[in-house]
């Protein structure tokens, strides 16, 4: 995937207290931002007929 400039599609989710509160705390664990992890959680989730870029 190459690196573009982001904001292609804009969208808002709606995460319950324990939700919130554990991705805050794997954020100041990891020291990543709440962005890129739900990215990386978004590009890992297969989906039947699609083939993952080994590349990355």
């Amino acid at each position: 995937m190459t690196n573009k400039k982001w904001a292609v599609k804009r969208i808002t989710v709606n995460l319950a207290a324990q939700e919130a509160e554990k991705l805050e705390k794997y954020c100041q664990q990891t020291g990543r931002p709440a962005t890129d992890v739900i990215r990386e959680l978004i590009r890992g989730l297969s989906i039947s007929g699609e083939s993952k870029d080994v590349a990355g």
